[in-house]
């Protein structure tokens, strides 16, 4: 077994972003596809516990190794912020309901592991070379704002600004969104202009785990991970 593996490179080759199509949310970004590569295969024990917390361990152990099944062009957000911003070939089409399942549980495992390392970091972060960064307050309220408010909306979703931030309407926004994403599968939802339903799952699913990580390496409480 192997690790389908798509690089997407930025229109101007400013920046690379190495991801995977089976296990959505790992993904890395550098300055050239094999440093991205590298980095990618860098966060496979990182990616680790959502795989555990989706019950998915034992197979996510059994994958081999990284294999580069396609190299595209990405947009200019790609360039910018070093991610992933637009469908790869194999993420077109509507899901068969097997493929949906499977990415909305590994999606509810970025938010139970994003929750986990939100509820345990130091309320502080470490700040940049130059003093500069969100503490962990700012980075949850952007991580789900970001999802509920813009992503959600791929779907057919609006909500209130800031509904999400309580638990109850967090829970709340997520259910709708996982029921917005089966909805749209079954052709009820009108369909979106450049995303797909898979790559609106591993967007969804790579920013909470960015940020997840993010807040992981800034903790104070302890020492710095990467």
């Amino acid at each position: 077994m192997t690790v389908r593996t798509v690089i997407e490179r930025g229109p101007k080759g400013k920046r690379v972003v190495a991801f995977s199509l089976d296990w959505p949310g790992w993904g890395r970004g550098a300055k050239s596809a094999e440093v991205a590569v590298e980095t990618l295969e860098s966060y496979r024990e990182r990616y680790r516990p959502v795989a555990r917390l989706a019950k998915m361990a034992r197979e996510f152990d059994a994958a081999g190794p990284l294999k580069i099944v396609e190299d595209k062009v990405g947009t200019g957000s790609t360039d910018f912020w070093g991610i992933s911003f637009s469908p790869s070939a194999a993420e077109q089409g509507p899901m068969s309901k097997a493929e949906l399942e499977r990415g909305i549980t590994l999606l509810r495992s970025c938010w139970k592991f994003f929750d986990g390392v939100a509820a345990r970091v130091s309320p502080e972060m470490r700040k940049g070379p130059r003093g500069g960064g969100r503490d962990r307050d700012r980075i949850i309220r952007h991580t789900i704002r970001t999802e509920s408010e813009d992503f959600a909306r791929q779907v057919g979703l609006r909500i209130p600004e800031e509904a999400a931030l309580t638990p109850d309407g967090l829970r709340q926004h997520r259910e709708t969104y996982v029921a917005a994403m089966r909805a749209y599968n079954a052709g009820e939802v009108k369909r979106m202009r450049s995303w797909t339903l898979p790559f609106l799952i591993r967007h969804s699913a790579f920013h909470t785990l960015d940020h997840a990580w993010e807040m992981e390496d800034k903790d104070l409480s302890t020492p710095p991970t990467h």
